[in-house]
């Protein structure tokens, strides 16, 4: 498994425990597991095959959603390079937004909340339940999830929405391996829907991001700051009208991912290091890579590509590499993909991408040392780089 993956699914872990914090899945927690707890038994074993199968009875529900995505998922180039398909995105995830500021949700019908089982189906039907019963309140957050998997080759879409699955369930299959910690379970309240509400400035938070690719670049800087202002005044209005120690801290804590965001794709803040100084590389200038008789650094990368972000903030302000280049006289070009380029696309075809973010490490001949797709480290570009001149 590489890093970006390996990054995706602890993200995706982390998400899968957050929907037990909303106020549609907290309350029914203790509820469930007792009910568990009673068909299984004391013994061990069965506890343990109960929390097997209740992980099982959530992945029935993720797993499927996981494999819709992948067969929604269409060339990356087509499908975010479309002005269409951005403003049409961007659109859902504001009234995705709205659903979470204003508690609505989808309706999920009772008879569904008070499905059973005998001692082996109870569980099963209890993670399925619990899977639906999160949708609700995390419904506009799971197709917040779905907008950015669809960027993801459609295997790891299904392990991403498997990981989910799983972070929802490991709660529960924790309970039941240690019944004893169902008394400090935190009880629901004010507290669970501001955590629901802090969805919504994450799903508003990705609404910019997308919306950045389709207006001026000081624009975009002006939607990142009002964002930001909004959700620190929401952060005040919640903390100062609440009424519970827990709700106020909930509103800074959950507030936390949405600023993440903020920071790596809006870049308002100062840098710490100059990074990579890249020059844009036009389709008119392929042919010239290899006239330039020096080693070059090619990457691709696009305006809604966050894992680009990502590593324009980190691996590329790396000292170790700006001076690598430096050292190496290593030209670095930059292929901007934020619209269809066709000549671009077959670039970023014949070095063997196929998404983004990319980049190829070529000789001074223009010939193809490596290339590093999704993720990586900076120690694996300095690896590549020190290689060139071996």
């Amino acid at each position: 498994m590489d890093i970006s993956l390996l990054l995706e699914v602890m993200l995706a872990l982390g998400a899968g425990m957050l929907l037990n914090l909303t106020p549609c899945v907290l309350p029914v927690i203790p509820i469930k597991v007792r009910t568990i707890l009673r068909e299984a038994g004391e013994k061990p074993a069965t506890r343990a095959l109960s929390a097997s199968l209740f992980a099982a009875g959530s992945l029935l529900f993720f797993t499927p959603l996981g494999l819709a995505t992948a067969l929604l998922h269409l060339q990356w180039g087509v499908l975010f390079q479309s002005q269409a398909v951005l403003i049409g995105l961007v659109i859902v995830l504001l009234a995705m937004a709205v659903m979470n500021f204003t508690g609505r949700g989808l309706p999920i019908p009772p008879i569904i909340a008070r499905m059973g089982g005998d001692r082996f189906a109870e569980p099963l039907i209890s993670g399925l339940v619990s899977a639906l019963l999160s949708s609700p309140c995390t419904g506009p957050l799971l197709g917040g999830i779905l907008v950015f998997a669809l960027t993801r080759p459609a295997t790891e879409i299904v392990i991403i929405f498997m990981a989910i699955g799983l972070g929802l369930a490991l709660p529960y299959a924790i309970l039941l391996l240690k019944p004893g910690l169902l008394d400090r379970l935190p009880r629901g309240g004010a507290w669970t829907d501001v955590v629901r509400q802090s969805f919504g400035w994450l799903l508003a938070g990705a609404a910019v991001f997308f919306v950045q690719s389709l207006v001026p670049a000081m624009l975009d800087k002006a939607l990142w700051f009002s964002l930001v202002v909004g959700i620190m005044l929401w952060i005040f209005a919640t903390s100062f009208r609440a009424a519970d120690h827990a709700s106020r801290w909930a509103a800074p804590l959950s507030s936390l991912p949405s600023l993440a965001l903020v920071y790596l794709s809006a870049g308002i803040w100062p840098a710490p290091s100059q990074g990579i100084p890249w020059q844009p590389l036009k389709a008119d200038q392929i042919t010239e890579i290899a006239s330039l008789h020096r080693p070059a650094l090619v990457e691709f990368t696009a305006q809604w590509c966050l894992n680009c972000r990502f590593l324009e903030k980190t691996v590329y302000r790396d000292s170790r590499v700006v001076q690598a280049l430096r050292a190496g006289r290593v030209v670095p070009l930059q292929v901007d993909l934020t619209r269809p380029n066709p000549e671009l696309q077959q670039l970023l075809a014949a070095y063997g991408g196929d998404g983004l973010p990319f980049v190829a490490i070529l000789d001074r001949h223009g010939r193809e040392i490596d290339h590093h797709s999704g993720l990586f480290t900076a120690d694996a570009l300095l690896g590549d780089l020190n290689a060139i001149h071996r």
